[in-house]
């Protein structure tokens, strides 16, 4: 059993940037992919951003080249850094384990999850 705790998240105001991070109870960077996901009131939850075992990363085209994801395995830590945020890039954002090496964005693929943590970004 994984227990995965995020924080770091927060009210900004556009173009303004946030480090969520994401601490795991045991080691799991190391062998399973790790991504961020987020939900908007109203919508589906959606992936983000993803980093596999090998550290390869991946980015939902909507946050490419704003976001950056990282892990620290030593840490079992998990990091989103995101800059010139934007209204539309307010959700609550949950760290997740897939039960795979390989990164995917399907939910189905994640076996862990965190409690969230509330991302807000005003105009």
């Amino acid at each position: 059993q994984v227990q995965l705790v995020e924080s770091g998240g927060g009210s900004v105001q556009a173009g303004g940037s946030l480090r969520p991070s994401c601490a795991a109870s045991s080691t799991t960077s190391a062998t399973y992919c790790m991504a961020w996901f987020r939900q908007a009131p109203g919508k589906e939850r959606e992936g983000v951003a993803a980093i596999d075992s090998d550290g390869k990363t991946s980015y939902a085209d909507a946050v490419k080249g704003r976001f950056t994801i990282s892990k620290d395995n030593d840490k079992n830590t998990l990091y989103l850094q995101m800059n010139s945020l934007k209204p539309e890039n307010t959700a609550m954002y949950y760290c997740a384990v897939s039960v795979y090496g390989w990164c995917s964005y399907k939910t189905s693929d994640y076996g862990y999850w965190g409690q969230g943590t509330q991302v807000t970004v005003s105009s």
